[in-house]
């Protein structure tokens, strides 16, 4: 892919200057879901999918960006004075407004920009299939102007700084964890994120003989134009209730026994289906991790499973497609465990599957997902690989 993007990016950008060649993964969170904006447990790993980048200085002061991926329609970079960047800024090129909004939060932050860039931007992460596409692009910009620029902006910064871009500028109030895999991922690993702390460890991902294998429902999801915004809200609903006696500062301060104890504060029973999921999904995400640690994954399977039960009936995010992919895959042989994974509304399972009961996983859920919903499914086998940066 970087042959080939070397020779677009002379086309388009001309030939006075070399670019450097920068790549971002995307994210699967293997358990951990819908907490990480509650304060909570993630854990996710990146992935060899992903986003990359070629990027060079450019001698005024224009930030000039083009997409092998979404900007087949143009014959010319999206163009625009960095002076020009503020927050309330929003571009009809609909994906150009990640990166724009990574350099509207650097300046905020006091960061100055000596010269403007070109970048080159080609991915092979499915769009809207919930494998942090958006956070992907975020962090990988933040890593080129930091390069760039020479701003030596750490990992957990980029990450919190990409976080900002997409809850401010984007309007997807989303929590840290996919902006903290894609710039904090390490190889052979996952990570256990405390989203409240930002304090994190690395498991070592050793599956045996296992893979894990991403399956694509092909329904695309929006989170911005979903129901995520009003998820949050419920969560923080139920906390605002359950705050009037308990001195927390996000629902997954509570054990589950604590939330069962204050739930009769909760004023809608909506709010505190949301907030069951939250306080649940974070003890299973450590649990998870925990047995991933000591090899166990029998009981990593079934944390797995009972994750997606709880995002389907109580946090109401799943969709029919995504019901029915981890309906076949839990009655299939071979088959850890399965479960929906990213923001929902559409998107991916994730699965761990015996290697030997790879092929027929893909075969025989591939004809009855589609005999099912008329939908074809795309699967990934993948691994995992270490973060953002220059390649």
């Amino acid at each position: 892919m970087i042959n080939e993007m070397h020779k677009v990016f002379a086309q388009i950008f001309g030939t006075d200057s070399t670019p450097e060649a920068f790549f971002a993964p995307g994210r699967v969170n293997l358990i951990g879901e819908h907490t990480d904006h509650e304060g909570g447990f993630v854990f996710p790993c990146a992935i060899d999918f992903g986003i990359y980048a070629l990027a060079a200085k450019r001698p005024d002061n224009k930030l000039c960006m083009y997409s092998l991926n979404f900007d087949k329609d143009y014959n010319s970079p999206f163009e625009i004075l960095l002076d020009d960047v503020h927050e309330n800024l929003n571009i009809n090129r609909s994906w150009v407004n990640y990166p724009l909004g990574v350099v509207s939060v650097l300046k905020s932050h006091g960061y100055k920009f000596n010269s403007g860039i070109n970048i080159l931007y080609a991915g092979n992460l499915p769009d809207g299939a919930g494998l942090s596409s958006s956070a992907a692009i975020e962090v990988l910009t933040a890593k080129i102007f930091s390069e760039l620029e020479s701003f030596n902006i750490d990992g957990v910064t980029a990450a919190k700084f990409s976080q900002e871009a997409e809850n401010n500028f984007v309007g997807m109030h989303c929590g840290i964890m996919d902006q903290f895999a894609v710039s904090m991922g390490k190889k052979n690993h996952a990570v256990l994120l405390n989203c409240s702390s930002l304090e994190y460890s690395y498991a070592p991902l050793e599956l045996g003989s296992c893979r894990i294998i991403i399956t694509n429902s092909n329904v695309p999801h929006s989170l911005v134009g979903s129901e995520y915004n009003l998820r949050r809200q419920q969560c923080e609903a139920a906390l605002a209730d359950i705050q009037r006696v308990k001195d927390i500062k996000c629902l997954c301060d509570l054990t589950l026994d604590e939330l069962d104890e204050y739930s009769y504060l909760v004023s809608e029973s909506v709010n505190l289906k949301r907030a069951h999921h939250a306080v649940s999904e974070n003890a299973r995400a450590v649990r998870a991790s925990q047995a991933l640690r000591s090899g166990n994954l029998k009981t990593f399977g079934r944390l797995m499973n009972a994750s997606h039960v709880s995002l389907r009936d109580n946090y109401e995010v799943t969709v029919p497609e995504l019901d029915i992919l981890a309906k076949l895959a839990w009655n299939m042989p071979g088959v850890i465990g399965s479960r929906m994974t990213g923001g929902g509304f559409g998107g991916c399972t994730v699965s761990i599957v015996e290697e030997s009961a790879v092929k027929n996983f893909i075969e025989s859920i591939g004809a009855d997902y589609e005999k099912l919903t008329g939908r074809k499914a795309a699967f990934y086998t993948t691994g995992s690989r270490d973060g953002a940066g220059r390649i």
